[in-house]
């Protein structure tokens, strides 16, 4: 074991590889009681999605660790989580398990691009600021729900949005969560969203806010309700009706969100370890491989795409350097199998404060932007602004494409846009033209 991980050359050992693994789940535990929650919205069994999430997690992680040999740790990933349920079900009317039929093939077109090659063609044909504009708007879209699932924005006849009451006792716990956790959060403490998640929920019991759970641990819940979901349309539906425009549009959207976050994730979580060498991932292909299967899997137990969790970072900061860390994070998802009942008290005001923290943290991005190059700035700002304010993360990523090839010819650099650009400037044209009919 010690010489498969190269114990010794990276100046590790096992106790400094569990405590790294049992960092990093920590670090990312919330990713348990958030996304039940989010997929629930979509008409999902809440219980069955927590074990789906766990179980994804679980053998993501290991599969990295095993494969890879990298102490990456991989779950279901806040904004594709969000863009499934209220872009994809509720938005454009899919169901949700044509949806995760939608996030399976995403994650075998991803193993194909992997496998093929043609990886790093798609990577330098999406300019950089779209890419950062991208992760900030889905940033400012988790906020956003994250805001009016605590009540503290709620709908306005006159203005759309406004301020909420304050003063209510589900929003009162939400402030207080949000509060408690940018705490925990500015001292460093590790884990600090999963922290302030468990104390929000232990004050709302206390004040009988959210409901008292009646055990701590129970039996796992049943994965019937979403295992092989993805592939009753096939049963129950003709190919042109599952096969759409729309699904298309579903599917490269998983895609773009999933191969930029995780290459993203991937080469930040190396470097802080020392893994990059001369702007090199070695093993990437193992690593992007081992990603892309996890998100297959993943649809297949009954959830969104599975990717690569910064939260690794702070694993790799306690001392993990070898896949064995993410052996640890795993097997850690899949003790968490047994504490499902604390469901119960894992509302959306509770969940709320993680929203928010992960929005924050993921915009960011922002200041990468060159906002001062006007052709840039236009394509960026709208791809920011429109997620939230149409409730779509493929509608601002869609607008972002089209606006891009306009500005950059304008500017008289049309040279210098990839052809994939262009390709992709006609099919978001296309896309909301089939939307608007």
């Amino acid at each position: 074991m010690e010489r498969y991980f190269r114990f010794q050359e990276l100046g590790t050992n096992y106790k400094k590889e569990t405590l790294g693994g049992l960092t990093t789940f920590l670090a990312m535990a919330y990713i348990l009681f958030v996304n039940p929650l989010i997929l629930s919205g979509a008409g999902m069994d809440e219980g069955a999605v927590y074990v789906a999430t766990a179980l994804a997690a679980a053998l993501g992680t290991i599969i990295m660790g095993v494969v890879a040999r990298y102490p990456i740790a991989l779950a279901p990933g806040m904004g594709l989580n969000a863009f499934f349920t209220y872009s994809v079900v509720l938005g454009m009317g899919i169901p949700w398990e044509t949806a995760l039929l939608g996030v399976f093939l995403s994650g075998i077109v991803f193993i194909i691009i992997t496998l093929v090659g043609i990886r790093e063609i798609i990577i330098n044909a999406i300019p950089a600021e779209l890419k950062y504009a991208a992760a900030a708007g889905i940033g400012l879209f988790i906020a956003f729900i994250g805001l009016q699932g605590a009540g503290i924005v709620v709908v306005s006849e006159a203005t759309l949005v406004q301020i909420g009451d304050l003063g209510h006792g589900p929003t009162l716990l939400a402030i207080f969560g949000v509060v408690i956790t940018v705490i925990f959060m500015t001292l460093g403490l590790r884990g600090g969203i999963f922290y302030g998640m468990m104390v929000t929920a232990l004050v709302g019991v206390i004040f009988q806010v959210v409901p008292t759970p009646n055990q701590i641990v129970g039996s796992i819940p049943s994965l019937a309700p979403t295992f092989g979901a993805a592939f009753a349309p096939f049963g129950e539906m003709a190919l042109s009706e599952i096969f759409t425009f729309n699904l298309l549009i579903v599917i490269l959207t998983f895609l773009f969100v999933d191969f930029f976050d995780t290459a993203g994730t991937l080469y930040a979580v190396a470097n802080q370890a020392g893994f990059v060498k001369e702007n090199k991932l070695p093993r990437a292909q193992r690593a992007l491989l081992a990603d892309s299967s996890a998100t297959s899997i993943g649809a297949i137990l009954g959830t969104s795409t599975t990717t690569a969790y910064i939260e690794s970072s702070s694993g790799i900061a306690a001392g993990a350097r070898t896949g064995f860390a993410s052996i640890v994070t795993g097997a850690l998802f899949l003790v968490a199998l047994l504490f499902s009942p604390l469901l119960v008290v894992i509302t959306e005001e509770v969940t709320a404060p993680a929203l928010i923290i992960v929005g924050i943290l993921m915009a960011s991005s922002l200041s990468q932007i060159d906002w001062k190059r006007f052709e840039i700035a236009v394509p960026a700002f709208l791809t920011v602004i429109l997620m939230p304010l149409t409730y779509s993360i493929a509608t601002g990523i869609a607008l972002g494409f089209i606006m891009y090839p306009i500005t950059m010819i304008c500017k008289g650099k049309g040279k210098e846009v990839h052809p994939i650009m262009y390709g992709m400037f006609f099919v978001f044209i296309l896309y909301f033209v089939f939307l608007g009919e």
